[in-house]
């Protein structure tokens, strides 16, 4: 009776564990969360089974077992806040805490010293602790502390969905906190661990934060944030064509005003330059910002691939909109050339496959800057049973450590502005095409990506 509450609890857990990483992949995130719901499964299941347990030996080995992934549970719950929150310079403190849980482990297998034999109680046998099992208690408190403080801080700043997801966490950790009245019963003291109730109540929040608020899809999230934009960003357009209209006319009051010394000259000549030319370069930043939205909305409607319209396109078309329409800065559109002889049709979406070529288009760009050289080439061939386009650039290259990773959600390698979302999104517009993206790079010659298409 008193291992089906712990058995069903630690179910529930695999089975969310397995959810996050079918529904929504491998990311930094999913996979956090993965390893918070593996440790607690162990830890209840172990514990189902224990408490059934008659044969010394056997429980011997199931407190041991059990409590190795109990010294990791602490952390892997903080390591899941620290992503899902972004507060990614706490990495290093994860890293810290694992580390102190792996030694703390080592003692748990080769000695007592963090569990020392068990008790047996009305309702079964449970670990008891070892003289270095405070340690683990400490670390367990400290932890708790750190991730209710990030969490807290991240979701006074959050927009409104995304502070609901963070109150849902809140909640989530404080009952996971609760769960450690464990403890005491490794102490001696003779009551049946009500930490599993706690448990099974931040399911209920995790259910929430999951089903009603997407909570394992930051882009849904972006999205809203991104339609959000655009209307400060169409009052700033207008207020540019405003100030374009009469800065001219206010510019020629001023020249004539100093001419006749009717006041002094306080502008000087370069930044009446920058004033002539600020209309306009208000525009190209409001374009600019336009384009990242419509990549990000680009990327969230890729969630739903099934309401897209797919029709055939000719390639050359979508190449020579998506140079005509990327926001090159000043120097970088003479960098880019094309050549395609083989223009083939394709199925599937124009307006996707220009977030494509933007996307590598922007990665392309930020090779050359950090190399400080190179150039761009878009080229097409056609092959017996596909079609490629192919963007390259005479860049840095990708090391070969970092090849592997490029595809994947949520990796970068930018210090600056690097989400990791731009290549992970050619590969499922590719993939929705019944196509292929891959790269070949020769780190310090070049890369090049390759976009296969089916034939037609």
């Amino acid at each position: 009776m008193y291992s089906i509450l712990p058995a069903a609890v630690s179910i529930l857990f695999l089975s969310y564990g397995f959810y996050a990483l079918a529904s929504r992949g491998f990311n930094r995130i999913t996979a956090s969360f993965f390893l918070l719901c593996i440790t607690t499964f162990f830890w209840q299941a172990t514990w189902a089974v224990l408490f059934q347990t008659e044969d010394a030996a056997t429980a011997r080995f199931l407190v041991k077992f059990g409590y190795f992934f109990i010294l990791f549970l602490p952390t892997s719950m903080y390591h899941f806040l620290t992503e899902i929150t972004g507060k990614h310079d706490e990495r290093r403190f994860v890293h810290s805490s694992y580390a102190l849980s792996t030694i703390l482990a080592i003692f748990l297998l080769f000695s007592d010293l963090v569990v020392s034999g068990y008790y047996h109680y009305f309702w079964g046998s449970y670990p008891k602790a070892g003289v270095l099992h405070p340690i683990h208690v400490l670390q367990t408190a400290g932890i708790v502390v750190r991730g209710i403080q990030i969490t807290y801080e991240s979701q006074r700043i959050a927009l409104a969905e995304k502070r609901v997801q963070l109150h849902l966490c809140l909640a989530t950790l404080g009952f996971f906190a609760l769960s450690g009245i464990d403890y005491l019963c490794n102490y001696g003291v003779d009551f049946y661990p009500p930490g599993v109730i706690f448990l099974a109540a931040a399911l209920v929040f995790f259910t929430i934060a999951i089903v009603n608020y997407d909570l394992f899809n930051p882009m849904a999230l972006a999205g809203t944030i991104a339609h959000e934009m655009r209307t400060p960003l169409a009052a700033i357009r207008i207020q540019a064509t405003g100030i374009a209209s009469y800065l001219p006319t206010l510019l020629e009051g001023y020249r004539l005003a100093v001419e006749n010394k009717l006041m002094p000259r306080n502008i000087n000549d370069r930044h009446l330059h920058v004033l002539s030319d600020i209309s306009s370069r208000i525009s190209d930043e409001v374009h600019k910002s336009n384009v990242m939205i419509d990549m990000m909305l680009a990327s969230t409607s890729m969630e739903r691939p099934e309401a897209i319209t797919f029709e055939r396109f000719f390639i050359q078309a979508c190449i020579a909109e998506a140079l005509e329409r990327y926001p090159f800065e000043q120097g970088e559109r003479e960098k880019v050339s094309m050549s395609t002889a083989d223009n083939f049709e394709f199925h599937g979406s124009d307006t996707l496959l220009i977030f494509v070529l933007f996307n590598l288009i922007k990665n392309a760009i930020y090779a050359l800057k950090a190399a400080g050289k190179g150039d761009i080439l878009i080229f097409t061939r056609t092959e017996d049973r596909r079609n490629l386009l192919c963007v390259t650039d005479t860049g840095p290259g990708i090391p070969k450590h970092v090849l592997p990773h490029i595809f994947e959600s949520f990796y970068s390698t930018k210090r600056q502005g690097g989400a990791g979302m731009g290549l992970a999104f050619c590969k499922k517009v590719m993939a929705a095409f019944h196509g292929s993206i891959e790269c070949e790079s020769v780190e310090g010659e070049f890369t090049t990506f390759v976009l296969a298409f089916p034939a037609l």
